[in-house]
């Protein structure tokens, strides 16, 4: 046995020694002939730039279908942009979304600011004089490619101060589940009236266990500022912030019958979760997807995303999407901060101004629009159009797109917002009356109108 181990180690060692030879000669014809091809991001063609250094970028995390990352469609952009101009490299650092505008704020004080910032539809950043002004980069024909409200969303002052790059909206996202268990029928093609809004909440807000005790609540959501997932409903009986003189107008029947309609739901239909009103947007989100005792609740298209992902991990659902309930202005409407868009800072390098003006370029050709469907988001460039042929319930919210209204242009947006989003919750809570927490709201926002603009 010994002596045939032997034999086996005295045939297997030269074996091994001529493969080593044999490898180490043919192995580089090989890895020559046969290597890999290089990552190729669309097909670019390499140029020489004018200016080459480091840009730096901020931006938000934004959930990536197709890969599930958070900053993937960014990253890819970033590479292939990097590839068509070598010497120039863009430095990312990502933001939180419940800390990111502090850390921009920060920034912004100490004269720290990135070289691209996300500034979305945020007029208090416009109007601080921190942003270059892109009119001069971009001729009356390519400005004409975007969509209206895209443009408009981005112009302060007569300035173009951002490069916008997706829009998105609001809608109903519906438990389908929950519609079904209790024979309630899901709105035919996402249209609904108030009066039928309510009567489905009523229907899906019951006792599961029998023991007298709600399990499931038809509706829930949050409010806090800056966000606008409860204004569809807000809004629906023509209710207007400012009207076209920027005059203060949050403050007549339509505006008192609209916030009406939010209270109703939790203090007089008591169709809501018992935290309507008291819970962040994460904690009204965990209990329509996890919990999965929520029936609708007002969402970005982001969450589509989230909930498709949701269903093929097997952790999901049945869903599907509806409108905002119509009111007496008889269409569905939203408001949204619903343009995405990026912002340059104040540059001192001319040539470099260039590059980063080309790398926004970039992001917004028709190529990288089409490819946005993988963040549930829609194009800002009037070509490409409805990216969602596929997808019923994202095109029926691109549909409706135009229903859509970008927050005031008032450069105290800001304060204003948080004033009326806190107002508005006192409400809910059913610590103020409409007619109490309206008037408390114009008296608090009076000396943030009084402003030159």
């Amino acid at each position: 046995m010994k002596r045939k181990q032997k034999q086996k180690k005295r045939i297997i060692k030269p074996l091994l020694i001529c493969l080593l030879i044999l490898f180490i000669l043919i192995g580089p014809y090989y890895f020559f002939v046969f290597r890999p091809n290089d990552v190729d991001y669309n097909n670019v063609v390499k140029s020489t730039p004018q200016w080459t250094g480091v840009i730096t970028m901020w931006d938000y995390p934004r959930l990536d279908q197709k890969t599930g990352g958070s900053y993937t469609w960014i990253s890819q952009k970033i590479r292939a942009f990097e590839k068509k101009y070598p010497g120039v490299y863009i430095d990312f650092q990502g933001l939180t979304w419940d800390q990111g505008g502090r850390r921009i704020e920060e920034a912004i004080t100490n004269d720290r600011l990135p070289d691209i910032l996300p500034v979305g539809g945020e007029y208090h950043y416009m109007n601080k004089g921190i942003l270059e002004p892109l009119d001069p980069y971009l001729g009356a024909e390519e400005k004409k490619n975007f969509e209206e409200n895209a443009i408009k969303a981005v112009t302060y002052n007569g300035e173009m101060l951002a490069m916008p790059w997706m829009m998105t909206t609001y809608g109903m996202m519906l438990n389908l589940d929950m519609f079904q268990q209790k024979g309630v029928e899901a709105p035919v093609n996402g249209l609904w009236t108030y009066e039928e809004f309510v009567e489905s909440l009523q229907a899906l807000t019951y006792d599961s266990k029998g023991n007298g005790k709600i399990t499931h609540y038809g509706f829930n959501s949050f409010i806090e500022e800056g966000y606008y997932n409860l204004w569809g409903i807000i809004l629906s009986d023509g209710a207007e912030i400012f009207n076209e003189r920027m005059a203060y107008t949050f403050n007549d029947d339509r505006a008192k019958s609209g916030v009406q309609k939010i209270i109703d739901l939790k203090q007089t239909y008591q169709v809501t979760h018992p935290k309507f009103g008291e819970h962040n947007s994460n904690q009204a989100w965990t209990t329509f997807y996890q919990d999965k005792n929520i029936a609708v609740i007002p969402s970005g298209t982001w969450s589509l995303n989230v909930l498709d992902r949701l269903q093929n991990e097997g952790k999901g659902f049945n869903y599907t999407v509806a409108l905002y309930p119509t009111g007496s202005l008889g269409k569905p409407v939203a408001m949204s901060n619903m343009v995405g868009s990026y912002g340059v800072s104040k540059q001192d390098n001319e040539e470099k101004l260039s590059m980063i003006i080309e790398f926004l370029k970039f992001i917004v050709e028709d190529e990288h629009q089409a490819d946005l469907g993988r963040l549930g988001v829609f194009p800002v460039k009037k070509q490409v159009g409805n990216i969602y042929l596929d997808d019923p319930l994202m095109t029926l919210l691109y549909q409706n797109l135009h229903n859509t209204t970008i927050i005031p242009p008032h450069p105290n947006w800001k304060e204003i917002d948080t004033i009326l989003q806190e107002e508005i919750e006192q409400g809910i809570l059913g610590n103020k009356t409409v007619d109490q927490l309206l008037k408390d709201a114009e008296a608090r926002i009076a000396p943030f109108i009084r402003v030159d603009n």
